[in-house]
């Protein structure tokens, strides 16, 4: 039997059949090697004080017993509860990245435990491509052979330019040379046999059909070496001609004999599955079709639902992934499995349900009362309870499970009204629950008017449920609180089964939503009752919001429309607010390499070192006018070389707690430069008067967002002061630098070459401007003396040893970098 990993515990000093360095004899307790003979996991003993956490260059270098051409890079360093400190490195072979080689090394209390990971061994490997990387890529798209790709397209391109506030995103492949071990099949050789390669590799999406792949291409002799698919799958999208939907474009995946109801970009994916009439999961199959246009699935046994089921979980999905942040329903990409033609007595009647049991949803087909139970709200409402047991996880009886139906009721309308919006889709009404699955008409439950279906809008009201039938009325009672999310949304007026006159006014159900999805997630528990869900819910308006805000009165008011405390009055009936305001998501980078150490906007004028990834400046505060015109000013600073950084300035114009509102991107750009940076931007004539948050993030990864943390880099947040009146989008700032839009010009760039070079080195400015300075740095980033500078754009690198440097060059203005390989 073969093994990766050669399981082999050294316990030196006693095994001959193993030879080490002497000095490992008193550091190295255990050593599992690969089958290459190469380090997989060194653990070293305790209390040798093998090496200090800032010597894993160091013990990297003795360990794995790297030569002159090996290169090791940290990525990033992440600490655990534990107490420990993680360095990740990557592996480089003459300046070449080593594809799918890491390390990482393990410290505690300022010494090294362990290291663990994989390094190839590569020797003797030319790296120097002969094949260019326009024609590799050539090679690649033979290879993938798609129809069009996603770079083709300018609604795909101009989608994901707005994604990622990136007017420069594309989809088109960018070559990288990289050295990579070739799949065995695809040399057609034993594995064994594979040696590493140099390669070019691309990211090569295609979207008819659809897939997306990391391609390697032999750099020597063109040959694709390896395929490392992003989409795990080959996926598809279908026309699928559902019951409630109407005809819908799906995700799903190409399979033998056609097309299935699976899908794998939405978290770890979304599958659909056929019980037949039956009650096992495990027999239950997939529906297939061969052409990937489903209408032949709209047919007596209403195998459409099918359509019905798989579309409302991606609906699902989205809905969660845009308004609330959150991937899937238990936030980490959990898999969304459905089950239809459900039928608990095999040969039966009829299934006449629908629910979540804690790992798949299952639906019914419906008797005498319901037709198949995958309507849309349907499908929002039963995914709200898996939501639910990854949150609040609310016990299902009496009053803490009507509360956990009704925020169920709550995202299945929630779901519901967004995929309207979003699609167009008609025969949906919001406020009611179930309405398209009733075989008389009506619908099960409604929000709008609970009263209606034998529900109660008032705590202990009319049609109050007691009694221990339907678990203490789970499914009555909810009437409460739906009714609540009711009158948050829209408003509303009247007087309650109590005798209380009542008004409220609405704040759209997105700002409702929020409210409540936060009381569910953060402040109730498994057996809160509708009084704690009333402090929840106040308070969590008051994080978002703030204290006082319109959002906060219509919260307590509409608790007091359902019976449920008394009116907001300005004082005393609310929880008290916490002294920072409204809550926003937390943005930190790491301050290792580079840190913002400048950003000025009206009063603000702030100066600074590194903060360890994050500053709070918000008691500074600046004041801006609707409808002027304003100029930022920020900068970074290094502890060594300067890199590429990306900039994202965002204002929550709105107050809504976040930044991901249209126009609230208010700067987008990178930029090389060590010096200040300015962008002009606009206040919107109608954002929200009033005090609200200005964060800057500069990272060097350019997927960082406005929240989250990453790895290198910075995020400073301040306070500004807005006159305003309703949103509008004002748009994104490029980035500048003494006037020069430098996110705007990505072909006026520091340029080196050859790269790889041997002897010597040209240097080519933008605007061809005069080179002042010339500074070079190792990989460590130590400054680095053997180079001589002609004074010609030449630059002479014969003396330099082989590997991979950082060149720091100046026209006596601006600063500019760029890395090289000396072979």
């Amino acid at each position: 039997m073969s093994h990766k990993y050669s399981a082999v515990l050294l316990l030196l000093g006693g095994l001959a059949h193993f030879s080490t360095h002497a000095q490992d004899l008193s550091r190295v307790q255990q050593k599992v090697v690969a089958e290459d003979g190469s380090p997989a996991f060194v653990h070293f003993k305790p209390g040798s004080k093998a090496y200090g956490q800032s010597e894993a260059t160091k013990a990297l270098t003795d360990q794995l017993q790297l030569t002159k051409d090996d290169q090791v890079l940290q990525t990033k360093a992440e600490a655990d509860q534990l107490g420990f400190v993680h360095q990740k490195f990557e592996q480089y072979y003459r300046g070449i990245k080593v594809e799918h080689s890491a390390y990482t090394v393990h410290a505690r209390r300022g010494a090294i435990e362990s290291i663990s990971g994989h390094f190839a061994k590569v020797r003797g490997l030319n790296v120097t491509p002969s094949l260019s990387a326009q024609a590799a890529l050539q090679r690649a798209l033979d290879y993938v052979g798609a129809r069009q790709y996603m770079w083709q397209s300018a609604a795909a391109e101009a989608d994901l330019k707005q994604e990622q506030n990136d007017l420069g995103a594309t989809y088109k492949p960018k070559a990288e040379l990289v050295i990579v071990t070739p799949q065995a099949e695809a040399l057609g050789v034993e594995a064994g046999m594979v040696k590493p390669v140099l390669a070019w590799k691309f990211n090569i999406y295609a979207q008819q059909p659809l897939s997306r792949a990391y391609i390697y291409v032999d750099a020597q002799s063109g040959q694709v070496v390896l395929k490392d698919d992003i989409i795990k799958h080959a996926a598809a999208t279908g026309t699928y001609a559902t019951a409630y939907s109407g005809t819908r474009s799906i995700a799903d995946e190409t399979t033998t004999g056609g097309y299935r109801l699976r899908e794998y970009t939405r978290g770890l994916g979304i599958e659909t599955y056929n019980c037949k009439k039956g009650s096992s999961y495990t027999a239950a199959t997939d529906f297939i079709d061969a052409d990937n246009s489903w209408t032949e699935y709209n047919n007596a046994n209403y195998d459409n639902v099918a359509g019905d089921a798989h579309f409302g979980a991606q609906a699902t999905y989205d809905y969660w992934k845009a308004v609330h942040g959150r991937n899937s329903f238990d936030n980490a990409g959990a898999k969304i499995k459905s089950y239809v033609h459900f039928d608990d007595v095999p040969g039966g009647a009829g299934y006449e349900n629908a629910f979540w049991d804690g790992a798949r949803m299952t639906y019914g087909d419906g008797a005498s009362t319901f037709k198949p139970l995958t309507a849309l709200d349907v499908c929002g409402h039963e995914i709200g309870h898996a939501v639910c047991e990854n949150t609040a996880n609310l016990t299902y009886s009496y009053e803490s499970g009507a509360m956990n139906e009704g925020f169920s009721d709550i995202w299945g309308a929630a779901v519901e009204a967004r995929a309207v919006g979003t699609y167009g889709l008609t025969g949906k009404s919001t406020w009611l629950i179930g309405e398209q699955i009733m075989k008389a008409g009506g619908a099960l439950r409604s929000m709008s008017n609970p009263n209606a279906y034998g529900q109660p809008d008032t705590y202990k009201g009319t049609y109050w449920a007691t009694g221990s039938a339907d678990n203490g009325g789970v499914h009555t009672n909810s009437g409460v609180l739906n009714y609540w999310f009711y009158l948050l949304s829209q408003g509303g007026s009247g007087t309650n089964d109590i005798g209380s006159s009542y008004s409220v006014t609405g704040i759209g159900i997105d700002a409702a939503a929020k409210i409540a999805f936060r009381a569910e997630d953060v402040y109730l528990t498994a057996s809160s009752n509708y009084a704690n869900a009333r402090t929840a819910a106040i308070q969590a308006a008051t994080d978002l919001y703030g204290a006082g805000s319109a959002q906060v009165i219509a919260t307590t008011n509409a608790w007091y429309a359902v019976g449920v405390g008394a009116v907001y009055n300005g004082g005393g009936t609310t929880t008290p607010p916490p002294t920072t305001g409204t809550t926003y998501c937390t943005s930190k980078g790491s301050t290792s390499y580079e840190w913002i150490d400048l950003v000025n906007l009206g009063s603000i004028n702030r100066a600074s070192g590194a903060d360890g990834g994050y500053y709070d400046g918000t008691a500074t505060t600046t004041s801006v006018a609707a409808g002027s015109s304003q100029t930022i000013s920020f900068s970074a600073a290094f502890a060594t070389s300067a890199y590429t950084e990306y900039w994202r300035i965002y204002i929550d114009w709105n107050q809504d707690g976040d930044f991901t509102d249209s126009g609230e991107t208010i700067v987008s750009g990178s930029s090389a430069s060590a010096g200040t940076l300015s962008a002009s931007f606009t206040v919107p004539t109608t954002a929200k008067t009033g005090k609200t948050r200005l964060r800057v993030v500069m990272s060097y990864q350019s997927g960082a967002t406005s929240c989250g943390t990453y790895s290198y880099g910075e995020t400073e947040d301040y306070a500004i002061n807005v006159s305003g009146g309703t949103f509008a989008n004002t748009g994104v700032a490029g980035i500048s630098a003494g006037g020069e839009s430098l996110s705007q010009l990505p072909g006026r760039q520091f340029e080196v070459y050859p790269n790889p070079a041997t002897d010597v080195l040209r240097l080519a400015l933008p605007d061809n401007a005069e080179v002042k300075s010339v500074k070079l740095f190792d990989v460590r980033g130590a400054a680095v003396k053997g180079a001589t500078y002609d004074g010609n754009g030449q630059l002479n690198v014969a003396g330099l040893a082989s590997g991979l440097y950082t060149l720091t060059v100046s026209d006596g203005q601006k600063e500019f970098h760029q890395r090289f390989v000396k072979q």
